[in-house]
């Protein structure tokens, strides 16, 4: 099992940044991929960024430019700079992690983005 814990959401004017965090607990050993997504109201949930295990980083187009994803292994945190933050950018984030085949999510993090 693998626990997931974000924080760091809120309300911000468009424009702004914000600095997601989410602390993995639990059975980190061969984790594979951590990444987040987000759920716009209305809308089903997207990729937003992903660091894959020895392969790099993969960033939704829509936040190339703007977000970037980073781990630290010690303190066993993922995180989630979002910059030049847009109203459209207003969801949901979960925090994800694939260990064996298997997917664990994150309860979750409002991001608000006023104009």
């Amino acid at each position: 099992q693998v626990q997931l814990v974000e924080s760091g959401g809120g309300l911000v004017q468009a424009g702004g940044s914000l600095r997601l965090s989410c602390t993995v607990s639990g059975s980190i050993f061969s984790i594979n991929a951590l990444g987040w997504y987000r759920r716009a109201p209305g809308k089903q949930r997207e990729l937003v960024a992903v660091e894959i295990n020895g392969r790099g980083t993969n960033l939704a187009d829509s936040v190339k430019g703007r977000f970037g994803i980073s781990t630290d292994a010690a303190k066993n945190t993922v995180y989630l700079q979002m910059n030049s933050l847009k109203p459209e950018d207003t969801a949901v984030y979960y925090c994800n992690a694939e260990r064996r085949g298997y997917v664990y999510w994150g309860q979750g993090t409002q991001v608000t983005v006023s104009s």
